[in-house]
């Protein structure tokens, strides 16, 4: 990244001034939207072998116009409190797009987890919640934590288990925290949300012809070439379900140690395996080892999606990118130096607030079954699977025809917790793109899809703050 480019924070407040600038709020609102209402910044000392290390923390809540607060807690050594306010600012704007009635919050423990052993780093998750408990910045009903970059279900399962001992007797403690495992109250579908979310959210923007036309390509994922920079559990999940589901080829594929490209495909499951055997991309047989790492910028593709860390395309690479399309599955990936010379170029960027969202999407149906503490599904699945069974057998009697046992399975299963998340998820993506595109449409001053989505979540947050009284 270039040194001279703009700070994370700097960037999305850039961005929310550009989008707000279009709409006819009062400026003193707009300024309660864009401030972080809360910082809480620690520090706290754990043992590690011999010694004691001071540990540097964050967490912030930025907006209360809607309770509990939520975002997830990432491990890096690049958290800062910059980083962790620019974050916390995208999960406010994040929740209001796709209709998830939180406030944005992040945190972050300034720490590599590869450096930490599984008992250290479970000594420090547990202090660090600790810490959250004392100043009241978690609970079901205050702000809620998930997993973000170098973070789990098993950092949740700690974080879940230190509240409850410090909670005895509060019914929805579970709640305290989502992205937990199955077996502790988590929910199906929690580790594919954002990777599918990504998915669902390019197929949607690919589905609309005259916005392709201006693109220069055509409807539909199927045979649309895609590099994916970041191959954690988001870039998997994208690359995976990009290429099973959508048909599409998966041309390249970059990592924080190499750059593999092969313009016929990679074998995205066989990808997958290789990394968990060989704990690295770059000795893929599949695929050709680029020279550079940092190429992946200039693969010849329709579609690339940065699903690493921020500003990783920035002054110094946007004028590179072939693609058409650049899909946000990280947290501000571009620099606001990057967007312009890309947005010069005619690149349509779907923005992070809006494609990432599968994550806190299906993060609120944990939450939810976590207060309502009952899986989905329960109620209804072997009630709807007799009504088909019925209906199958009716038709039968009318017809003379059968269906055959194969077909009758498919078609009279009653839906399971992971059907109805994929289907939540999938409804709240299509619903969230139109919205945005219609704001896109509509108003002859807003040039890009960012600015659109920027809007559609102002209008938003603006008319909580207002039905609060806040702002009369």
């Amino acid at each position: 990244m270039s040194n001279n480019a703009t700070s994370f924070f700097k960037t999305v407040q850039i961005n929310f001034d550009k989008a707000a600038a279009l709409t006819e709020w009062p400026k003193g609102l707009l300024l309660q939207i864009k401030a972080c209402n809360s910082v809480y910044q620690m520090q706290f000392p754990v043992k590690i072998n011999d010694e004691y290390q001071v540990i540097e923390a964050y967490r912030v809540q930025h907006s209360q116009h809607r309770q509990p607060t939520k975002g997830g807690i990432r491990y890096s050594n690049m958290v800062d409190q910059d980083e962790v306010m620019a974050l916390a600012s995208l999960m406010t704007f994040k929740c209001a797009i796709v209709d998830v009635p939180f406030g944005g919050a992040k945190g972050g423990i300034k720490i590599n987890p590869r450096d930490y052993t599984e008992d250290q780093l479970q000594r420090i998750t547990r202090r660090y919640t600790v810490e959250l408990i004392k100043k009241g910045f978690i609970g079901p009903s205050v702000d809620v934590p998930a997993p973000d970059y170098g973070t789990g279900s098993r950092e949740m399962a700690w974080i879940l288990d230190t509240y409850q001992t410090f909670s005895k007797g509060e019914i929805d403690a579970v709640g305290c925290v989502t992205g937990k495992p199955l077996n502790q109250n988590g929910i199906r579908g929690r580790t594919e949300a954002t990777g599918r979310g990504v998915y669902y959210g390019i197929r949607e923007c690919l589905n609309y012809p005259d916005d392709m036309k201006e693109l220069g390509l055509t409807t539909g994922m199927s045979n649309k070439r895609i590099v994916v920079q970041g191959f954690g559990n988001v870039g998997s999940y994208s690359a995976l379900i990009s290429q099973n589901e959508g048909g599409a080829t998966i041309v390249g594929i970059a990592e924080y140690d190499g750059t593999i490209h092969n313009s016929d495909g990679i074998d995205i499951p066989a990808l997958i395996h290789h990394k968990q055997q060989n704990c690295t991309i770059t000795t893929f047989p599949g695929a050709t080892l680029l020279k550079d790492k940092d190429d992946w910028v200039s693969i010849d593709c329709e579609i690339m999606i940065p699903a690493a860390l921020e500003n990783q395309i920035h002054q110094g690479n946007a004028g590179r990118i072939k693609a058409k399309i650049i899909a946000e599955a990280a947290n501000g990936p571009i620099t606001a130096e990057a967007e312009q010379i890309l947005l010069d170029k005619g690149v349509m960027i779907l923005p992070d607030m809006y494609l990432n969202a599968g994550g806190v999407t299906v993060s609120y149906f944990e939450w939810l079954k976590n207060l309502s503490h009952m899986r989905f599904g329960r109620m209804e699945k072997r009630f709807n699977q007799n009504t088909y069974v019925n209906i199958i057998s009716t038709v039968e009697d009318l017809t003379g025809k059968s269906v055959n046992a194969e077909e009758k399975i498919l078609i009279t299963r009653g839906a399971d917790e992971i059907d109805l998340v994929r289907s939540g998820l999938e409804e709240t993506m299509v619903t969230a793109y139109g919205n945005i595109r219609d704001v896109y449409r509509s108003r002859p001053l807003v040039k890009d899809i960012r600015s659109a989505a920027f809007i559609n979540s102002i209008d938003k947050v603006a008319n909580d703050y207002i039905s609060l009284g806040v702002f009369p």
